[in-house]
C-alpha cells in the first residue's frame, strides 16, 4: 500500500496558516483598539469629570451657595520642557457656584522659543464631575519666547450639585493639578505653502 505523507502536512499547513492568520488579525485588531481607547477615554473623562478630569462649560453658575470650600494648586513641568510654573496663589475659599478667577505663572528658561500644553485633574477623583471651567489655559497650546514670563487665567466654579451626592457631599477640599508637557507647535493654516512653493491667492 502506497502511503500519501504530503496531503496530510499540506493541510496541517493550512491549519496552522488559518490560526497564525487569525492570531495576527487579532493582535492588529487589539492594537487598533488600543489607540482608538486613549482619545475616547480622554473624551469620556472631559464631558463626565470621571477620574479627577474637570468638566469644560460655556457659562458661569447661577446658583451660589451659602457654603464654601477650599480649592488648592498644584502646578508641575514635564522634564523635558525647560519652564518654571508656579500658580500665583496656593489657595482660594470661594463659596460654592461662585464664579472666580485665579493666575499661574510659566516662563521659558531655555534661550529658543518652547511650547507646552497642560493637561489637569482634580483630587479627590469624586469632585472632578464638579469642578467646572468657563476659561483655562489648557485648553490650547502656549508658546513662549526665551526668558518670557507669562500670566495665565483659569476661571471655575465648583457645581452646587456637589454638596447633593452622598461621595461628594462631605468634600471641603479640592486640589486642581496641572502639568505641562513639551510638545511642538501648531502651524497656522496660513503659514502653509503649495509644494510647489508659490504663495497661494487670498482673494476671494
Amino acid at each position: 500500500m502506497v502511503s500519501h505523507p504530503a496531503r496530510p502536512t499540506s493541510q496541517a499547513e493550512r491549519r496552522n496558516g488559518v490560526i497564525v492568520g487569525a492570531c495576527v488579525a487579532f493582535v492588529v485588531g487589539m492594537v487598533g483598539m488600543a489607540y482608538a481607547a486613549v482619545p475616547l477615554y480622554d473624551m469620556f473623562c472631559k464631558v463626565t469629570g470621571y477620574n479627577g478630569t474637570t468638566k469644560r462649560v460655556e457659562q458661569a453658575s447661577d446658583t451660589i451657595l451659602d457654603r464654601t470650600i477650599r480649592v488648592t494648586f498644584d502646578a508641575n513641568t514635564s522634564g523635558d520642557l525647560p519652564w518654571r510654573f508656579t500658580p500665583v496663589v496656593r489657595e482660594i475659599s470661594p463659596k460654592i457656584g461662585e464664579t472666580v478667577q485665579v493666575e499661574f505663572k510659566a516662563k521659558n528658561m531655555a534661550n529658543v522659543p518652547t511650547t507646552g500644553q497642560a493637561v489637569f485633574n482634580v483630587t479627590p477623583m469624586q469632585g472632578g464631575a464638579y469642578f467646572n471651567k468657563v476659561q483655562c489655559f489648557c485648553f490650547t497650546e502656549t508658546t513662549l519666547q526665551p526668558g518670557e514670563e507669562l500670566e495665565m487665567p483659569v476661571v471655575f466654579f465648583v457645581d452646587p450639585e456637589i454638596v447633593k451626592a452622598a461621595e461628594t457631599k462631605d468634600i471641603g477640599t479640592l486640589t486642581l493639578s496641572y502639568t505641562f508637557y513639551a510638545r511642538q507647535p501648531s502651524k497656522p493654516v496660513a503659514a502653509l505653502k503649495p509644494k510647489d512653493g508659490t504663495v497661494p491667492d487670498r482673494k476671494l
